[in-house]
């Protein structure tokens, strides 16, 4: 069912999301477009762009969404992407890098190939996406990054080394051009998702094994992608003119109980 756009958070705003076609990007897309940005959802996949693109068409009518094919951990490919919704868009006022990969392997037993891998994509994907985009969003005089990070940049765990390295890696990075772009106007932060009820874990563990486990958070439940995206929207709008360097851990108040990591099930 057709929603009309329904707000004005992002009127005249151009936005960018890369795993646009994930759980947590395409609802911020779909949110964007609902307070009237125009909106470029970036993913690897064809046919799964094409579901979000049209998915976000079915739930918000006049929504302004384009879908755009590239594997933006490769320079080259980020910058035809952005030189695309350019000429569509006419300019950017919004970088949401939200694209990611993980693996579930202690650092000992990594393949050297599986970190090359996360940090091209989790990592490097950051980096070619803003120097591509940087002309266009110092030039907007508004500009605002959003690097989606992970709780597990900053609460250690065992098993994903190369993921959790590659998303501290992310934290360092915001800092920095944070502090390098801010004579430009345009604003990094970084927001860190903690347990997300997305289809990549649904695909994952199942249904209900998803609904059994109890994420080691205050609010013991997991998020929705929602619940991700309106933080990124506040970050991609005006309000947050103020805001920039800054880390968000949108995580239900992880970890609970002095610092431990493990979960439990429902009884």
């Amino acid at each position: 069912m057709e929603t009309p756009v329904s707000g004005t958070r992002l009127e005249n705003k151009v936005a960018i999301i890369t795993g646009g076609a994930g759980g947590i990007g395409s609802a911020a897309g779909r949110i964007f477009c609902n307070e009237g940005a125009k909106v470029a959802l970036i993913d690897r996949d064809p046919d799964v762009i094409d579901a979000a693109v049209e998915g976000i068409r079915r739930q918000v009518a006049g929504a302004q969404v384009m879908g755009v094919v590239a594997d933006v951990g490769e320079e080259g490919a980020a910058q035809v992407a952005v030189d695309a919704v350019l000429k569509k868009f006419g300019g950017i006022d919004v970088l949401v890098n939200n694209v990611g990969i993980r693996r579930y392997e202690a650092v000992a037993d990594a393949p050297w190939d599986a970190w090359d891998d996360i940090l091209r994509v989790n990592l490097l994907s950051f980096v070619s996406m803003a120097r591509a985009a940087l002309p266009a969003l110092r030039r907007s005089g508004r500009g605002s990054i959003i690097n989606v990070s992970s709780t597990g940049a900053v609460y250690g765990r065992k098993g994903m080394g190369a993921y959790d390295a590659s998303k501290a890696a992310v934290l360092a990075l915001t800092r920095t051009m944070a502090f390098e772009e801010g004579e430009h106007g345009v604003r990094v932060n970084t927001i860190c998702p903690g347990y997300t009820r997305t289809p990549f874990h649904v695909n994952r563990m199942g249904n209900e094994a998803v609904d059994a486990l109890v994420p080691p958070c205050v609010l013991q439940r997991w998020g929705t992608p929602d619940e991700l995206a309106y933080p990124m929207l506040w970050l991609a709008s005006d309000e947050a003119s103020y805001v920039t360097s800054a880390t968000f851990m949108i995580d239900g108040g992880f970890p609970a109980e002095g610092g431990g990591t493990a979960v439990r099930t429902k009884l």
